[in-house]
């Protein structure tokens, strides 16, 4: 058993999710503290001016970001510990994601800022970073990765099966574990939180849409939703991911801003129907996490297209805020063990792919 922690910079932006788990990297997972670091809005604005391609934004911006972006995880780190008054001597290992400013598969790039090195030499401790270059290479998606925590903490759980798990992020997935023990789909349904999020940023001033009440108030442009839902995206089978920018929303400009948020949301609800419809037998019921659950016009549209129970994942005893941080100190475990990180079936690689770059902090200088 490790004493693991995870770090998750998600594509919403918001900051930083640290959690503490304990596992074996298989099916025993014991949760422990858990802290979000929010970023402060100058920090998400450079962060955001990264975002694209390799060579799209100077280097010299980029690993200034990088840096910046390292030391507030630094931070996030000494700041659970203390919360919890846990000693960092005893954390076996650190999984740390970093930031994604660019994913696409299909050319064989996914692109993480992160400096691994730093942040094993700041924090003393054995750090994991770089989890989806591997499996890219190998031709898979390299997303998502969250599937095989989720199947342990169902297993642990004994939670009835077929069932969904549904992470709304910025990008939303879908984990679809299946009647059979080793039943396992997993794919990006679409967009998630960003493009609302971003949508309510530039026109409001809000980070996101507070309970999704603006959307509820507003009409969806049915036109539009059918021309997104049209993209070549998804059309494609599962396993497949995409970037958080992937869809050119643009048609939206000059159009109310409750309108404008009824319009994405529903996009985000048709997105993962869709997703559902090819699913081999309906999940008999829906665990949602990520940001997404928190809004109520949101999850109950989700109710209404999905037939089946639609619940946060706290209805089963998981931290929704927590998870992607958890599932990333598991992989770190999984990593360090040689074990797989990704399938088949979740991310398309032609078969199962460990991955991460372990990074051991420099020995302590003899006094």
């Amino acid at each position: 058993m490790f004493n693991a922690l995870g770090l998750m910079s998600g594509t919403a932006q918001d900051g930083i999710d640290v959690a503490l788990i304990r596992t074996d990297g298989l099916a025993q997972v014991e949760s422990g503290g858990f802290l979000t670091v929010p970023y402060p809005a100058g920090f998400r604005e450079r962060l955001r001016s990264c975002l694209g391609p390799p060579g799209t934004v100077p280097a010299t911006v980029v690993a200034a970001v990088e840096a910046e972006l390292t030391a507030r995880h630094a931070v996030a780190v000494d700041s659970l510990l203390q919360q919890e008054g846990v000693d960092a001597a005893t954390v076996d290992l650190v999984g740390f994601h970093g930031h994604t400013l660019f994913h696409a598969p299909e050319q064989g790039q996914t692109w993480q800022i992160g400096d691994g090195a730093t942040l094993a030499a700041r924090l003393g401790i054995a750090v994991i970073n770089d989890f989806r270059s591997a499996d890219v290479a190998a031709g898979g998606q390299g997303a998502p990765f969250v599937p095989l925590f989720h199947q342990a903490l169902a297993a642990a759980a004994g939670l009835e099966r077929p069932l969904a798990v549904l992470n709304i992020g910025g990008v939303a997935n879908l984990t679809y574990l299946g009647a059979a023990e080793d039943e396992l789909i997993a794919c990006d349904t679409g967009p998630g939180n960003a493009l609302l999020d971003d949508w309510m940023l530039r026109h409001t001033g809000q980070l996101y849409d507070a309970d999704g009440a603006v959307a509820a108030s507003g009409r969806v442009d049915e036109a539009l939703v059918r021309l997104w839902l049209d993209h070549d995206y998804f059309r494609r089978p599962s396993p497949k991911s995409l970037d958080r920018d992937a869809f050119d929303v643009t048609a939206l400009v000059g159009r109310a801003v409750a309108d404008g948020a009824a319009t994405l949301t529903e996009f985000t609800v048709r997105a993962i129907a869709a997703a559902a419809a090819t699913l081999p037998v309906p999940p008999r019921r829906w665990l949602v996490t990520g940001g997404g659950r928190h809004n109520g016009h949101l999850m109950r549209r989700l109710a209404d297209v999905l037939a089946a129970p639609v619940v946060p994942v706290e209805a089963v005893g998981w931290n929704g805020d927590a998870l992607e941080a958890q599932a990333f100190a598991y992989l770190a475990v999984r990593s360090r063990s040689g074990l797989p990180l990704s399938l088949p079936a979740t991310t398309g690689v032609a078969r199962p792919m460990t991955g991460g770059r372990l990074h051991v902090p420099p020995a302590a200088p003899h006094s």
